[in-house]
């Protein structure tokens, strides 16, 4: 590509934060003659799949990435120094699909295991699933900017060739931005400097938060709203500058007119990122059978027919009634041939531990409802073949879609 790339760039999925419509930010990418952008929400992958259709609808690169929340010392620590801060900001960007698996587990174990106002990982976490993906040391809510503009020189510069050593050279950036706040200026100086002793790249963004410069006011607007603030505070959280839109390249390297490599990277880092999105497998999560079963299909048969025996004992029927073993033994065989077994074992665990604890269910609704098989292993509570519902409305061999039973829980618990 080798031309300017946005790659810091909150959509409006960082909600109350980012003001980026992903429809209208395409058309003003087209309109700019942009070929490729980034996705960079805050702690969030929500709106990756939207930006990634949008982007290769219009004839353009989607760069997955988001900047992550990282904490000062544990994801697991609920404390924090006074004056501390309980987490900074930084930039990770998808290469292919094993860096996406691993950008989405570093962003959902911020949310299962760090969160602390935020959703926060740690340097455990990035040095763990760090491969596949490319990092940048983000805005001055980063960690090496904020040691800058403290003063701490050496271990800002100690903390950059930690992040260079974990993900390797060329995968890891020192970001300078182009905004004029006093202290971006000083952290653009100072990441320079450190560039040049230390060999770790540049890279430049603008570390977008709207569309264009005529949208400040609504985005200050949508910040207070966030904040639980009024435009009229004083003491308020507020962009000082009206800089945070999606700037032309013209804009980008009259800016950086002085070092011309951090826009050129923008586009070296953006051919180096291809993630392929795949919404024609489905991916089920592999079910863990108890001990004792060779496979899933006979724990599930297993399932069934204890199921269904106390069913009849319920109900005051023959066990062997032959109606209802033909149709559970034809149901079975189309669960597992179509790949489906894992799906039935994950809605008869949730729904049994609801079950178990309490929480209430309902007796099952739609097609789902035409399964013997969910009937047996206590998912719907519906004979099928008592009402005469079809399982073939549920799922059948010609069927191309996933299927989904349609299931009601109380709205508490």
């Amino acid at each position: 590509m080798g031309n300017f790339v946005h790659l810091h760039l909150h959509t409006e999925y960082s909600l109350l934060d980012g003001a980026i419509r992903i429809d209208d930010l395409a058309s003003r990418l087209k309109e700019m003659g942009m070929d490729a952008c980034a996705i960079t929400d805050h702690g969030t992958m929500y709106g990756a799949v939207q930006f990634y259709k949008t982007l290769k609808a219009n004839g353009m690169k989607p760069i997955i990435g988001c900047e992550v929340y990282v904490a000062p010392n544990s994801r697991l620590d609920r404390e924090v120094s006074t004056g501390a801060k309980p987490y900074n900001h930084l930039i990770l960007l998808a290469k292919d699909n094993e860096g996406l698996k691993n950008l989405n587990r570093i962003v959902s174990i911020g949310y299962t295991e760090g969160f602390y106002r935020r959703p926060r990982v740690d340097k455990e976490i990035l040095k763990k699933y760090h491969d596949g993906l490319i990092c940048l040391s983000a805005c001055i809510a980063g960690k090496i900017p904020s040691l800058i503009l403290s003063g701490e020189i050496e271990k800002a510069t100690n903390e950059a060739l930690w992040f260079n050593d974990v993900f390797g050279q060329g995968n890891y950036y020192l970001e300078i931005q182009s905004n004029t706040m006093p202290e971006q200026a000083m952290v653009n100086a100072a990441l320079i400097k450190l560039s040049r002793s230390t060999g770790i790249p540049l890279v430049a963004t603008n570390d977008c938060h709207y569309l264009k410069k005529d949208d400040f006011e609504a985005h200050d607007v949508l910040m207070c709203i966030g904040t639980g603030a009024k435009v009229s505070d004083t003491n308020r959280m507020k962009m000082t500058v009206n800089e945070f839109y999606v700037k032309s390249e013209t804009e980008m390297r009259r800016y950086f007119s002085e070092v011309p490599e951090a826009i050129e990277n923008t586009g070296l880092i953006a051919e180096k990122c291809n993630v392929e999105f795949d919404f024609n497998t489905i991916h089920l999560p592999k079910y863990e059978v108890p001990e004792g079963y060779s496979t899933h299909e006979e724990y599930l048969l297993s399932l069934s027919l204890d199921g269904l025996k106390k069913r009849f004992e319920i109900n005051g029927m023959a066990a062997d009634s032959k109606v209802y073993m033909d149709r559970l033994n034809y149901e079975l065989g189309v669960i597992g041939g179509m790949g489906y077994t894992d799906y039935y074992l994950i809605v008869w665990d949730y729904v049994n531990y609801a079950k178990q604890n309490g929480i209430m269910v309902g007796p099952g609704r739609g097609s789902g409802a035409g399964s013997l098989v969910a009937y047996a292993i206590g998912i719907t509570n519906l004979d099928p073949i008592k009402y005469n519902l079809l399982f073939e409305r549920f799922l059948n061999p010609e069927r191309v879609t996933m299927p989904d039973i349609d299931v009601d829980f109380a709205d508490v618990r």
